[in-house]
């Protein structure tokens, strides 16, 4: 245990999602009390015009902390504020909706503990299950792009873009603090990171449940994570 006392550190990006968002916390914080281990639940709210905060505020007596960006700055804004601002020995990083179940923290939990610094939940695995898809032009835009990161940014892994990751909690805090990328590519600059820092990932197959209420325009966000990967490349010129 750490000197803070907090095992687990749940962090929560979240952007006009006051719809989605209670649901759930309320299920994120049923399974962690039954952990009965010291945890918290941090909500960045990044910029939200709706009650994002407000909602996420509703739980504050429960174990959740809130962290407000004044205008949004991007997912991996909000997903590096949040690792910084985090006390927990294990950090686990989840979609607002909570596409992948909480309880699959268990599944990536396994190879913590044999000492992998860096364990990244996959819904392209042979055991990752699918149980609602995505319409096909998300899907195939998806798989597009995770070929294109393997030419260009991270080889090696199927899917870079779930957003289901644990870290312990120093090294997750090391990378926090290297990160650029503020928009939907952290994920992508988070394993190169860890990789130039020599660190092991593995990568997990998970349970994932499509959210049909998505807020990703998914042309205008695969042309943007592009042009952030191509950018962190050549940022990183000359390294492997």
């Amino acid at each position: 245990m750490n000197e803070n006392g907090i095992e687990l550190s749940v962090i929560v990006p979240a952007y006009n999602e006051e719809r989605r968002l209670a649901p759930g916390l309320r299920q994120a914080l049923e399974y962690l009390a039954r952990r009965r281990e010291p945890f918290e639940l941090l909500v960045v709210d990044d910029g939200s015009r709706d009650e994002t905060a407000r909602v996420a505020e509703s739980f504050a007596g429960q174990g959740v902390r809130v962290v407000r960006h004044e205008r949004n700055r991007g997912k991996g804004a909000a997903v590096r504020t949040g690792l910084l601002a985090s006390r927990g020995r294990k950090v686990l990083i989840s979609d607002a909706d909570f596409s992948t179940p909480i309880e699959e923290i268990e599944k990536l939990e396994r190879f913590l503990q044999d000492g992998t610094p860096l364990v990244i939940g996959s819904r392209g695995l042979a055991d990752s299950q699918i149980r609602q898809r995505q319409p096909f032009y998300r899907e195939m835009m998806g798989r597009t792009f995770n070929r294109l990161i393997r030419l260009f940014g991270v080889r090696g892994i199927r899917d870079t873009q779930c957003g289901f990751k644990l870290a312990r909690g120093e090294e997750g805090r090391r990378i926090a603090a290297e990160l650029k990328i503020e928009g939907f590519a952290w994920d992508v600059e988070m394993i190169w990171l860890a990789r130039r820092r020599g660190y092991r990932i593995a990568e997990v197959g998970v349970v994932w449940v499509n959210s049909p209420d998505s807020r990703v325009d998914p042309i205008r966000s695969s042309f943007s994570m592009f042009r952030d990967v191509i950018t962190m490349r050549l940022r990183h010129r000359g390294e492997r």
